[in-house]
């Protein structure tokens, strides 16, 4: 993991060029010992497990257990990465048309098993439709703290927060 940050840190520094990082990240595969440090799991939702976090960017671990799901939701305008380590994970990718009144446009729906990278996404849902345990490393460059989820059914627009379920290997 030390080896991702730090490069990440010289990504930061070019404002994270997107061929050079998707190169990188679709290479890159987590160890056990990291997977043993920063991958907590809950029966009841995905978890956003904190690795690394400065001004420039984010590294977190996302772990889904079968039919756990992020609802469509933004990034902030920041550039964010999503890679599968194990498992297999839906993205459904879209284009923000409006948002008064909300109007999304369906781009494509993409299923991926271990090494698939997504991104940088935009806007997107994210969910674990298999039988079996999930875990993505995310990177966002620009960390943010809240971000917009559109609901399509109801046709609104909802700013939450972000919360974090452990935060260096620690439990919140």
């Amino acid at each position: 993991m030390d080896n991702l940050i730090q490069r990440l840190k010289i990504f930061s520094e070019n404002d994270f060029p997107v061929s050079i990082v998707s190169e990188y990240l679709k290479d890159y595969s987590l160890s056990v010992d990291d997977k043993k440090k920063y991958c907590f799991f809950r029966d009841d939702r995905y978890t956003r497990n904190l690795v690394f976090k400065n001004d420039n960017f984010e590294v977190l671990l996302l772990c889904w257990r079968p039919g756990h799901a992020a609802p469509i939701h933004g990034h902030e305008g920041e550039k964010c990465w999503a890679r599968i380590d194990y498992g297999q994970l839906k993205f459904q990718n879209y284009h923000l048309l409006s948002k008064k009144p909300l109007k999304l446009k369906f781009k494509d729906e993409m299923v991926g098993g271990d090494g698939y990278l997504d991104g940088p996404a935009d806007v997107h849902s994210v969910e674990n439709i298999f039988d079996m345990d999930a875990v993505s490393l995310h990177v966002y460059a620009k960390p943010y703290d809240s971000c917009e989820v559109y609901n399509l059914e109801k046709n609104i627009t909802k700013r939450i927060k972000l919360n974090y379920y452990s935060m260096f290997g620690e439990i919140c």
